[in-house]
């Protein structure tokens, strides 16, 4: 392969240089397009373009493969827990055994959150979004701790993330019992990271709670599959808004307001609405999934086809698996959970999704696994955001040690008027 590719407009032909990547991905570098034609590329939602180069995360939707640091996800999910692939992410290779026992220690004695803090996540109304709550307090967490802000200070970061990783389970817990008027259950340093985040959540006014071991290994699946995706919505905003060199917390709490969409991670939360919506009309799936393939229609399913995978999604394949023996181990009769075995079959059968690879997705499963385990529905983006905060971080981490580092700055196609008189007001229709 040539190492430039030509472009020619009229009688101008430029070079630009080809970068390969690692997978042999091909990249056309155009950092000097504007520079030597005048020009610019125009690419609605960056479908096409390269925002970086980044040695964390591997994606290929073509062949549904999926790697953290060159480890295949399905190796990942059934090795390691979530502290461990936390690890990697932020570190690029797996831990020993020395090294996970000390990381591990301090995400665990850092889960305490200051009272401060505890005061401004209860001054919230009770019925406030919980993804609402968590980007304002994960904001204000910065205020307690401001001598650890700089994000060119390696030994600032390093307790910043720690701290970050640590505290978030707790602030989404908090959230939750404060919403509901439940009593604050404080984190235990004998648990493990997932055991307490489930104790302060699920426990009841005494702190008792004795957690699933299913369940524990089933969020710790949750996580760890969550954990990163590559150059998505929200890590381009965490890389975006930490391009200004704005501190970790401030731009994770960008990110986390990222995830909120429907269209991003809120998407596993409008996926079992959507159950919910299917079962309080006598269960017909039929019904919906002719109004799924009906142009007509506004109605959409929920859970099904991704923007990236063309094939089925890795993670789903994960979950499918997971969600299939927690259900049979729980032996309920839970409508939602036979609606959502009914949409499965559908689309892995019918022709009609089946020629559009409409396949079941990672918000289709995650949700059905979060409400088996008992997370309540508006929690789910809150879990997903408690998942991808390492892939966050490493995002962060990878975008400030870059030597090429730039602040974000995307150029436009102006379409609007040209310039114009200004009328005085008495002119105006």
């Amino acid at each position: 392969m040539s190492e430039n590719a030509r472009l020619i407009n009229g009688e101008q032909e430029i070079e630009f240089p080809l970068i390969i990547g690692s997978e042999q991905e091909v990249g056309l570098d155009i950092s000097k397009l504007r520079a030597q034609t005048g020009m610019i590329t125009l690419d609605e939602g960056f479908v096409n373009t390269g925002s970086t180069r980044s040695a964390i995360t591997f994606l290929n939707g073509e062949q549904g493969i999926l790697r953290y640091c060159g480890y295949a996800i399905e190796d990942i999910a059934d090795k390691c827990d979530f502290i461990e692939s936390a690890y990697l992410l932020l570190n690029g290779e797996l831990p020993n055994s020395e090294q996970l026992s000390e990381f591990r220690s301090a995400i665990i004695s850092e889960m305490d959150i200051p009272e401060g803090l505890i005061n401004i996540i209860t001054s919230f109304p009770k019925d406030a979004h919980p993804m609402a709550v968590l980007s304002a307090a994960v904001n204000a967490l910065s205020t307690y701790y401001q001598d650890q802000v700089d994000p060119l200070d390696c030994g600032q970061v390093k307790s910043s993330i720690r701290r970050l990783i640590a505290t978030l389970p707790t602030i989404a817990a908090y959230s939750h019992r404060h919403a509901t008027g439940q009593k604050l259950i404080t984190p235990c340093p004998e648990l493990g990271y997932v055991e307490n985040f489930l104790r302060m959540m699920l426990a009841d006014e005494d702190g008792n709670y004795e957690a699933d071991p299913d369940f524990v290994d089933a969020l710790n699946l949750l996580l760890i599959v969550h954990a990163d995706h590559e150059q998505n919505c929200s890590t381009s905003t965490v890389r975006m808004v930490g391009s200004a060199n704005t501190n970790v917390y401030a731009s994770i709490a960008a990110g986390i307001c990222a995830l909120w969409g429907p269209l991003h991670g809120g998407a596993n939360e409008a996926c079992v609405n959507m159950l919910k919506q299917i079962a309080a009309d006598d269960g017909d799936v039929e019904k919906y999934v002719d109004m799924a393939k009906d142009k007509a229609s506004s109605f959409r399913l929920m859970g099904f086809g991704h923007r990236v995978y063309k094939n089925y999604d890795p993670r789903a394949r994960i979950f499918k698996k997971a969600c299939d023996e927690l259900l049979e181990k729980l032996d309920t009769d839970d409508p939602l959970f036979l609606i959502a075995q009914k949409l499965e079959r559908v689309a892995l059968e019918d022709e009609y999704f089946v020629a559009r690879k409409l396949y079941p997705n990672v918000d289709f499963y995650s949700g059905v696994i979060y409400r088996a385990i008992g997370i309540p529905v508006e929690m789910f983006t809150v879990l997903f955001a408690m998942g991808r905060l390492p892939g966050w971080i490493a995002h962060w981490q990878e975008m400030h040690a870059s030597p090429s580092k730039r602040i974000c700055r995307p150029r436009q196609v102006y379409t609007g008027p040209n310039g114009r008189e200004l009328p005085e007001i008495s002119e105006r229709s």
